[in-house]
């Protein structure tokens, strides 16, 4: 597999296509080449090119590729609009010539033509295969151990050339249409055994959202797969976007995970971060995973320690690589300490959800921060530090206690957890619960699982349970960490009502994670568009990796 955005697309039927538009920067041309293993391209870039610069989330650098098979039967042309259509429109053919005229997408708008003469169509149909590719050669800056350096894109150790990458894909399209065929199908037969149809539904429209996100870097030898958070902000390598995301990289190859954390330890380990717990992120503008090391960051400690050990623990439970815990104990017990004095009572902070406030006491990120010290119990377990192993998960389990009086709301016909410590009029959607059973921790009793299963159905709206009692909003990833250890009435419910949503939503862009649960339609100036964090639609599918433990799904 050699990860590369590479966009068939496939034309059936007896039309040759019209000719469109594929320019997107603001200076570019076109040559039409013939030597890509009997492939036939436009090749469209600035003139200028601004390498990891981005504008309005689209890149300032590489180059686009439209391809299609080089045959007797095809004529290309690139111009402006008027001209390339309007010599289609007349001929039926268009003219073998270049416009390399730099230029304003807006000035004579360019645009790049094939036609492909398909004969005479009988009663068998005739088709043709047409391929969109961006290449970039460089395609992210990292501050690591050496300091900054640029990361090839990882194709680069697989191909000479551009063109050998996109004739090699091209013609690799039967292939990879069998396989990408038998994984929609694995998807779709593991999604209705885990949560029948409409949970079939979720999954397969996450899938290629949540890895639109990536960019695969470096050499085989040492891969890093890198994350933009996309619309939310330019962030690259987001430490708690990565965490919703991750259920997906368990569930297909806990190996992606690693290639992830792995920046973000070496950044760290490297003395790049000022702090002792764990960075929020490698940088504001993707894709400059340049880090923070004068400590500006978006603080938001408890969440990130929690994530980075509940992720760290996650990746190693799946592939047995406790070598891996061991290269980095001694930062993640320097992150565990941060959890052992601030999680039992957080501070006022932001969450994940840092869209809804800073809040002291909050029951939910306690929670993570608790299992975060488990978790870190039994990485030290794992790596032979027993007396380490022993002391923490008897403070872990002396928290959760605790964390119990303060934070659940045992007063009322139906006990919940509290959005905060000791606010009866609240409620919160525990999702930080599920890191207990995706590790096998038996850390959280049972009685939680039940208490929390039962209470949801008593606070849905008609497109799903707000995230907590300030506002109607929701995520649907974190319903579907939810529902991923509710009872099964409970988990049907989340997954139709997330389903219904969709169906209905007026919201008019890619699939948003963040919506009213009352209008369906985005919440009052937050808008979130085509985030990685859809990842978390395959939470239920995740659990089947995990390890076994006394968690018992609520009747």
């Amino acid at each position: 597999m050699y990860p590369r955005p590479f966009r068939p697309v496939y034309v059936p039927g007896a039309e040759a296509p019209r000719p469109t538009n594929f320019i997107q920067g603001r200076d570019s041309r076109t040559l039409a080449k013939r030597d890509a293993g009997r492939v036939a391209y436009h090749e469209v870039f600035r003139q200028q090119q601004l390498t990891f610069s981005e504008s309005n989330m689209q890149a300032d650098w590489g180059c686009w590729y439209y391809a299609t098979e080089d045959s007797a039967n095809l004529t290309h042309q690139s111009g402006a609009d008027v001209d390339v259509r309007g010599a289609f429109l007349s001929n039926g053919v268009l003219a073998n010539t270049e416009d390399t005229n730099f230029r304003a997408i807006n000035d004579a708008f360019p645009t790049f033509g094939f036609a492909v003469n398909l004969g005479l169509v009988g009663t068998c149909a005739v088709n043709n295969l047409f391929q969109l590719s961006l290449n970039q050669q460089e395609c992210v800056q990292f501050e690591g151990a050496n300091g900054n350096q640029t990361v090839p894109c990882l194709w680069t150790s697989y191909f000479e050339s551009s063109t050998a990458a996109v004739g090699y894909f091209y013609n690799d399209y039967k292939d990879g249409d069998i396989i990408a065929d038998a994984f929609d199908q694995k998807v779709a037969n593991d999604s209705k055994v885990a949560g029948g149809d409409d949970y079939a539904s979720l999954t397969s429209l996450a899938a290629r959202q949540a890895f639109g996100s990536l960019v695969f870097t470096n050499t085989p030898d040492a891969p890093y797969v890198f994350l933009k958070e996309i619309s939310s902000d330019g962030n690259i390598q987001t430490v708690d976007v990565i965490f919703p995301f991750h259920p997906i990289a368990l569930y297909l190859n806990p190996t992606l995970l690693r290639y992830m954390l792995d920046p973000l330890f070496i950044n760290q380990e490297a003395g790049d971060w000022p702090y002792m717990f764990s960075i929020h992120d490698l940088g504001s503008s993707f894709p400059n995973a340049t880090g923070h090391n004068d400590g500006n960051d978006e603080m938001q400690p408890l969440e990130e320690c929690g994530d980075m050990m509940i992720m760290t623990l996650a990746y190693a439970q799946r592939t047995n690589d406790n070598a891996y815990l061991a290269k980095h104990y001694s930062i993640l017990k320097q992150w565990n300490e941060y959890l052992v004095q601030e999680a039992l009572i957080p501070a006022n902070q932001i969450s994940t959800d840092d869209f809804a406030g800073a809040l002291g006491n909050q029951t939910n990120l306690a929670l993570k921060g608790i299992i975060g010290i488990e978790a870190f119990a039994q990485i030290a377990n794992r790596t032979g530090h027993a007396a380490d192993g022993a002391n923490y998960t008897q403070i872990a389990h002396d928290y959760i206690t605790q964390w119990e009086t303060y934070g659940i709301n045992n007063a009322t016909s139906t006990p919940h957890a509290e959005l905060s410590y000791g606010n009866a009029s609240s409620y919160v959607l525990l999702y930080n619960l599920y890191a207990d059973a995706e590790l096998g921790l038996q850390l959280v009793p049972q009685s939680v699982y039940d208490m929390q299963s039962a209470f949801y159905p008593t606070v849905f709206n008609t497109y799903g349970v707000p995230l907590d009692t300030r506002h109607t909003y929701t995520k649907d990833d974190w319903e579907l960490f939810c529902a991923a250890v509710a009872s099964s009435s409970t988990k049907a419910q989340f997954i139709s009502t997330i389903a219904k949503w969709l169906s209905e939503t007026p919201t008019n862009f890619a699939f948003t994670d963040l919506y009213d649960t009352t209008t369906g339609d985005y919440p009052t100036s937050v808008i979130f568009i085509a985030r990685p964090v859809v990842g978390g639609m395959y939470s239920l599918l995740a659990l089947n990796s995990a390890p076994s433990s006394g968690y018992v799904t609520p009747s």
